[in-house]
């Protein structure tokens, strides 16, 4: 049944993925902008959890988890994000909804193989700064782009309690950020536009480990890691003389193009490892933490000031709990109830102030009749950065959804 909807939903995926702009915030103005995928919308209910793999949920976080299918899985997840920006002077709101992730995941015995495309990171922010004079000066500054990602993984089953895998990533995309400036009653503006184009190839590698405490209780634990690895930034910058028309549009007067250095994005190498314990089917809680050395990071151009980076770090605790995985008689008991919470450390540091994320999750994980596949949804509140040292806290909402279908696929026909 999944497999008629698979191809045309990979190609609206495709389109929509390059068009989108899922991100209101002025820190995506650094290094290759937000990064969007925190898992997926399961995950995410858990506080950003992905230390447990199961048959009939893909968990592309961790490669070593495809052996744990045993239905290919189609996944696919959106969601929707409102933000309240403040400073210590003003506040304003944003919303955006995106595609998160789309992706399949198919069992081969000891072999589990995944694919898939999401947007990996996002560039999205309008920014009016309007100084009194005399004279007045207008300043405005806007992002858009990001980067997508296309990915293949395999897993393997060495043993019944330990899996290994390695997934294999191509980023691209391109990122556009413009600046502007007005002073009154002088004729023209001017604009400096700097467009980069960046692709390049990441790796992960997997470990997952599951083994019975004893006979009703167990213990997970994940480990993964990203080695660091390089993006090639193509980059283009232009300074042109602006004009406004009656209607307020800005007309190009005249543009130059100036010489702008290629540069080498580093992506740091990133370390997460984490452990819980559980009874299947019933209920699980667990912890991670995620280490990245985000102090190598690279900015698309060595010319930006302001900002320094420093080695990111994130806590995560969550888990889940089924009442009655196998009730026939009422449906909110097989419905999974899940919650968790996230602490980040990001790595930005402005005005020797750190920027910090700090958010809570619940979720429902909702059976849907006669199959196994079933409709996540998620809803995150929290907070990202300060007011203090003249930067931007960001108080957001997400809701986010995610469907996954579950099937047989390579089944040999008894009679023909």
């Amino acid at each position: 049944m999944i497999k008629k909807f698979i191809v045309p939903i990979f190609f609206l995926f495709t389109l929509v993925s390059f068009a989108q702009q899922a991100t209101s915030s002025p820190y995506s103005f650094y290094g290759i902008g937000d990064v969007k995928f925190k898992g997926t919308a399961e995950n995410r209910a858990m506080g950003g959890l992905t230390i447990f793999s199961d048959s009939i949920h893909l968990n592309f976080q961790n490669p070593a988890s495809y052996p744990a299918l045993k239905y290919t899985t189609f996944s696919i997840g959106g969601s929707y994000l409102t933000t309240k920006l403040k400073t210590s002077s003003q506040e304003e709101n944003a919303r955006r909804s995106a595609m998160d992730y789309l992706a399949v995941g198919i069992p081969m015995g000891k072999l589990g193989a995944g694919f898939g495309l999401m947007p990996y990171s996002s560039v999205g922010y309008n920014i009016q700064n309007i100084i009194v004079g005399p004279p007045q000066e207008e300043k405005k500054y806007t992002g858009t782009g990001g980067l997508n990602k296309a990915f293949v993984g395999f897993g393997y089953a060495i043993t019944p309690k330990l899996s290994v895998g390695l997934d294999m990533s191509y980023n691209f995309g391109k990122i556009e950020t413009n600046s502007h400036r007005f002073v009154a009653e002088v004729q023209y503006g001017s604009r400096e536009k700097n467009i980069s184009t960046i692709n390049g190839v990441t790796f992960t590698t997997g470990l997952n480990y599951r083994s019975k405490i004893n006979k009703k209780y167990s213990f997970f634990s994940s480990l993964t890691f990203s080695p660091e690895s390089n993006l090639k930034s193509t980059n283009e910058r232009s300074i042109a003389t602006l004009q406004y028309s009656v209607s307020g549009a800005e007309l190009v007067v005249d543009e130059t193009d100036v010489d702008a250095a290629n540069t080498t994005i580093k992506l740091p190498a990133k370390l997460a490892f984490g452990a819980g314990i559980g009874q299947p089917k019933k209920w699980m809680l667990g912890a991670e933490i995620t280490m990245q050395q985000n102090s190598k990071l690279g900015n698309r151009f060595n010319d930006i000031d302001g900002v320094n980076f420093e080695n990111a770090v994130r806590y995560n605790i969550g888990g889940y709990y089924i009442p009655n995985y196998n009730s026939y008689s009422n449906y909110f008991n097989k419905v999974v109830y899940r919650g968790g919470l996230r602490y980040e450390n990001t790595g930005l540091v402005f005005n020797n102030e750190s920027v910090n994320d700090l958010g809570m999750t619940l979720g429902l994980g909702l059976p849907l009749p006669g199959v196994f596949s079933n409709i996540n949804v998620g809803f995150e509140y929290g907070k990202r950065g300060t007011t203090n040292a003249g930067l931007v806290q960001e108080n957001y909402m997400n809701f986010s959804i995610g469907l996954s279908l579950n099937d047989k696929w390579f089944v040999k026909r008894l009679y023909n």
